[in-house]
């Protein structure tokens, strides 16, 4: 039988009983160990708010490429905006990805004072002039992902022993950021090529929003693929290095990718969940066995996040 990955009704998490709320940390707990990936059922997000956005991200795809070019993240301070087909390669020594995205964050002015002080990735949005319903969808549903995100973190802390708020002062003003991809069938006569190579998440949490295409590959722990396919009402949620970091690696970051073989076009969403850029991310006590040290030393979640984009940069030179 192939491996799959475990599906988690995470509805109790908003439950006023605490032994409910428990027994979705259990579930999550043994998740996080097994994988670092699931799938979450009952999650809240109005049904109509998911295809709103999925179709505002094909519009956006269907533009011509005169316009896409014009909302280039090249022309953002803070990496928002549109990022061309083949213009990231997060396998290193692998072919480009076949696909082409698109970065919004929170929507923060130069007087925010995040944004005078320079803080990493803070700051306005770039958003297309002749598609007026994909400025509020995006922002409305970038909102809903930030309390669900906020949700999972209180269910993380449970599953690590840790107090129910523990997360808190992590999701107090998170970064975060959503991300449009629309990937092509894959090219037959190319050998390797890949939508998406194999890698890591960088930071917190990432919830995927799949269309009903597929391809989206977890590795295992014997290095074999199992396939995550698109499943009605439900997101696929992983941890990035961050928490592996945070949980001194008994929590994992697993390797991914994605490959479309389907022979239509693919749309994904995902939204990484990257947390209080001056929060301290330091080694959790009950991640640590009888005599281990940590693995880490205490580093802030801009910091890790500055590091994780100078390594990926270094490293596709």
């Amino acid at each position: 039988m192939p491996q799959t990955l475990p599906v988690i009704d995470i509805a109790d998490l908003s439950s006023s009983d605490p032994v409910a709320r428990q027994q979705v940390a259990e579930k999550i707990r043994r998740a996080c160990l097994a994988h670092g990936f699931f799938y979450i059922s009952g999650h809240g997000i109005p049904q109509g708010l998911i295809e709103a956005v999925l179709d505002e991200t094909r519009a956006l795809f269907d533009q011509p490429e005169a316009a896409k070019d014009a909302l280039s993240k090249a022309l953002s301070p803070c990496n928002r905006g549109y990022e061309t087909l083949g213009g990231q390669t997060l396998q290193p020594g692998a072919l480009p990805d076949r696909k082409e995205g698109y970065y919004i964050g929170e929507e923060l002015g130069p007087r925010d004072p995040r944004v005078a002080e320079g803080w990493f990735n803070h700051g306005p949005n770039q958003w297309p002039a002749d598609l007026p319903g994909f400025r509020p969808v995006m922002m409305a549903y970038f909102a809903a992902l930030q309390t669900l995100g906020a949700t999972l973190m209180r269910g993380l802390a449970l599953s690590l022993d840790l107090p129910e708020d523990h997360f808190d002062g992590f999701t107090e003003q998170p970064m975060c950021t959503l991300r449009l991809l629309h990937y092509p069938p894959a090219q037959p006569d190319v050998e390797g090529e890949m939508g998406a190579g194999a890698h890591t998440d960088f930071g917190g949490l990432t919830l995927l929003l799949q269309d009903s295409v597929g391809g989206l590959q977890v590795q295992a722990g014997d290095g074999s693929w199992i396939e995550a396919p698109p499943m009605p009402g439900t997101y696929v949620v992983n941890l990035g290095d961050m928490i592996a970091r945070w949980t001194n690696e008994r929590y994992r970051s697993t390797l991914h990718r994605v490959i479309n073989r389907s022979g239509r076009e693919r749309y994904s969403v995902p939204f990484f969940y990257t947390g209080y850029p001056r929060h301290e991310v330091a080694c959790l006590p009950t991640c640590l066995y009888a005599g281990e040290s940590p693995k880490y030393p205490p580093i802030t979640v801009e910091e890790h996040l500055r590091a994780m984009y100078a390594r990926t940069y270094q490293a596709a030179r």
